[in-house]
């Protein structure tokens, strides 16, 4: 059975944080089993790991001695036969994942431990033992197998609740919404032998390697994982999952009726981040030399560092709620770009931290699966190393530092990166240079209603007579079933609808929920 992931970039601890793999000289089943338990508590949620067998170490560094140990290949089968009943011991049932590939020319045993969906586990401490041994629950602390005790026994055990979105299973996601053209491109970039094996093995049984499946025999459903990065479409699960680009030329608090729309931008997860950087990169990435008169040197600096919009927009698909129906939102103003996502930071992360910008740490994480494929990609190069890298990128470019926005029932995550101070404002050559981007009548209804309210509708934006229509369709209809309908945010939707409530136009008869809407304007 292959990896998704290449062997070479486990030995040099390339993709992966070292605290994930473990290389063991030999087999070695009692502490082995350790490890698969710890991993498959994934008590950081760190995305489970890896168990290297017939890899020694230097014990200085850490770093895998070549050329390597290896297992003898006579004794692989007994071990994998072993592996059936060790796996029978751990409480829950827990089944990892083995792979044995070739090193410089001899054979090592990868032991795949994904985060199980049934935490806590645990396992007896001595798995080869004939008799019963006491059980224990482990964790990793550092590259460390430990029992988990105390504090840390009672925060795992709370975990049971806990699954990350993008680990649980969807039965709405069915097989053909899976694209192998996408599936196969990432096994590709990462370099794994499973991509020779898609077009000679069905796809379920490459999917159930990826351990993409969750659930009984009788009743298996893919992870939501697999459609954020294997489907073509994967709003159609998630909805609005996309980002929205919109300029305000003069600033959206100088004058937020003149702004300009920008492409919406869709795709799966990677696809919607390579498209979005593609489009920042050609439209604001602009370099700038100036030659001072009393120097010979020449000064370069660009308006926005690519590696901070890198850093931000990942971190934006990365992190978002994908529960919320609310796209990923990139405001342009000359003095910055500002991108929001739904789903605020971690509550293990204080506000002073977020107020300093600095590092955000946390805990848990919303969408750790979908986190490890971006790493493994490169579209991210750790966790808690984005904010650092595009403060000391903007650093050296010479620009303002980066600064972070929430709220206190964190809902939302703002980042905003300012422009450098000497690039000016570059929005007015922006419309030119894009022939797609268009005016927007948006924010001009609240001003026309408050003017002339008696014939305000006549020339209102389009939107605003949409609403209207819909609610003669269906009076029950909700705000998020509009924005659906319409394609637009919800937030600009509950915006509009507050105007035409306030103007007389139409009300709201009854709760939130079970209540429904009416047209009392003419």
């Amino acid at each position: 059975m292959a990896l998704a992931i290449n062997i070479n970039d486990l030995l040099n601890k390339q993709k992966i944080e070292s605290n994930r793999i473990e290389f063991k000289k030999g087999w070695n089943p009692a502490s082995i089993y350790h490890s698969v338990c710890a991993f498959a508590n994934d008590f950081d949620d760190l995305g489970g790991g890896y168990i290297v067998v017939g890899v020694d170490t230097d014990d200085s560094t850490g770093v895998a001695i070549r050329p390597i140990e290896g297992i003898p290949t006579e004794k692989i089968d007994g071990i994998l036969q072993d592996m059936v009943g060790y796996n029978n011991k751990i409480s829950p049932y827990y089944m990892p994942r083995t792979s044995v590939e070739e090193v410089d020319g001899k054979s090592v045993l990868v032991i795949w431990c994904p985060a199980g969906i049934n935490r806590p586990y645990s396992v007896p401490e001595n798995v080869t033992a004939k008799s019963n041994t006491k059980e224990y629950f482990y964790v990793r602390s550092g590259t460390s197998s430990i029992i988990a005790k105390g504090e840390v026994l009672d925060e795992l055990r709370e975990l049971a609740s806990r699954v990350p979105f993008d680990e649980r299973g969807n039965p709405d996601i069915k097989i053909e919404d899976i694209s192998t053209l996408l599936l196969r491109e990432y096994l590709v970039k990462v370099g794994s032998k499973l991509a020779n094996e898609l077009y000679t093995k069905p796809l379920e049984s490459i999917l159930e390697q990826m351990d993409l499946y969750v659930g009984p025999k009788e009743n298996r459903m893919l992870r939501n994982v697999a459609a954020m990065m294997f489907c073509e479409d994967p709003s159609r699960f998630f909805k609005r999952t996309q980002v929205e680009v919109v300029y305000f030329p003069e600033g959206r608090l100088n004058n937020p009726n003149n702004l300009y729309e920008g492409p919406v931008i869709k795709g799966s997860i990677t696809q919607i981040i390579d498209r979005t950087l593609e489009y920042l990169n050609r439209m604001l990435v602009m370099q700038t030399v100036i030659k001072p008169k009393d120097s010979s040197r020449s000064h370069k600096f660009v308006t926005y560092p690519y590696q901070a919009l890198e850093e931000s927009v990942t971190n934006s698909l990365y992190h978002r709620d994908y529960r919320e129906w609310e796209p990923v939102v990139i405001t342009v103003e000359p003095q910055g770009i500002t991108i929001q996502n739904v789903g605020g930071p971690d509550r293990s992360i204080s506000a002073a931290d977020i107020s300093r910008c600095e590092i955000l740490v946390s805990k848990r994480y919303r969408n750790r699966r979908l986190g490890e494929y971006l790493k493994e990609l490169d579209l991210t190069e750790g966790r808690s190393t984005g904010i650092p890298t595009i403060q000391n990128v903007l650093e050296n470019n010479g620009s303002p530092r980066a600064t972070v926005v929430t709220d206190d029932e964190r809902t939302f995550f703002r980042i905003t990166i300012p422009c450098h101070g000497a690039a000016g404002n570059i929005i007015a050559d922006i419309a030119h240079k894009d022939g797609s981007l268009k005016a927007s009548k948006r924010g001009s209804l609240k001003t026309a209603l408050q003017s002339a309210p008696e014939t305000a509708l006549q020339s209102a934006p389009e939107t605003a007579l949409q609403i209207i229509n819909e609610i003669r369709n269906n009076p029950n209809v909700t705000l998020s079933e509009i924005a659906e309908i319409l394609g637009v945010s919800r937030r600009w939707i509950a915006t509009n609808m507050k105007h035409l409530q306030d103007a007389g136009v139409v009300k709201r008869v009854g709760p939130n929920k079970g209540g429904h809407w009416e047209i009392i304007g003419k």
